[in-house]
């Protein structure tokens, strides 16, 4: 860069002295269009390991912000080329090149909406490499590429999914990493009016704190949402560790309560006892 910069600067002397049949506008304008293009690639190399370095416990910085800085520059090193080589002002070439750019818009204007919505998320930073979301509570998986148009997902199942940018944009979307990988959930669980709601508590909170899959603190705990035709349900709220570990949990959580419900001698929720007219009726028609 320094090179290319004093060549750009001491042209004409050099030339003077060494070859002066060579023409000194074609070797200034090769010479400056060297700097601008090195001065490009070396801020972004700059900055990318600034933003790299910017905080010690901080996350990872998208790449997509250090490929957005890269091209910005870039891109100013070949309008300052255009201008180096044809002469022109900077609202000048801005204003030949605005119809060219109109153009080339309408007619990728679908990929450009993906890129400028990746550019949009690179920048805002909704989720990172490695976090586990949610897109419009139809789409879960854990992020494993972001790139200028798509975003990349693997589900729990292991199918990889690709959604545009744009569509991402638009939708909403949930985080479950962060700001933590820890949060919290619940099951519901619906018992008979027979068994009184603080026993029914005290059961519930009891039960859901023995899997060691969940978290232990904070401790599990128990609220009435609605008092029904058929029962009172419960929603049984509860720590996990990670969304990956969530249908584990939910799975240890509702083992746990069948367990303690039948261990009490308590019947399943929605039951009721079989009449003696119900069983003629069903022996009849076997």
């Amino acid at each position: 860069m320094l090179t290319s910069i004093g060549i750009y600067l001491a042209h004409q002397s050099i030339l003077d002295a060494t070859r002066p049949d060579i023409e000194a506008d074609a070797i200034r304008m090769l010479s400056g269009a060297l700097s601008y293009f090195t001065a490009a690639w070396l801020g972004g190399r700059l900055i990318g390991i600034a933003l790299e370095r910017v905080g010690p416990n901080r996350r990872r910085v998208p790449r997509l912000l250090q490929e957005l800085v890269s091209v910005a520059l870039f891109i100013a090193a070949a309008i300052a080329t255009i201008i180096l080589v044809f002469g022109q002002s900077v609202s000048g070439a801005l204003a030949g090149s605005g119809l060219v750019l109109a153009i080339l818009g309408f007619a990728v204007r679908n990929a450009l909406a993906d890129v400028l919505s990746g550019i949009a998320l690179g920048l805002e930073a909704p989720y990172r490499i490695g976090d586990w979301v949610e897109i419009d509570s139809t789409v879960r998986g854990r992020i494993v590429e972001i790139g200028w148009r798509t975003t990349r997902l693997l589900t729990r199942d292991d199918t990889y999914t690709i959604l545009p940018n744009s569509q991402i944009a638009r939708q909403r979307l949930t985080n479950y990493s962060a700001p933590r990988r820890r949060y919290r959930t619940k099951v519901q669980i619906l018992l008979g009016h027979d068994v009184p709601v603080a026993m029914a508590k005290g059961l519930l909170a009891q039960a859901s704190a023995e899997p060691t899959i969940i978290l232990a603190k904070p401790a599990p705990d128990v609220r009435v949402i609605s008092y029904e035709r058929d029962g009172i349900r419960y929603a049984v709220r509860f720590w996990v560790p990670s969304f990956a570990e969530e249908i584990d949990c939910r799975d240890a959580v509702f083992s746990a309560i069948d367990v303690a419900i039948r261990a009490r001698g308590l019947r399943p929720p929605g039951s009721r006892p079989c009449l003696a007219k119900d069983l003629a009726h069903a022996v009849a028609e076997g």
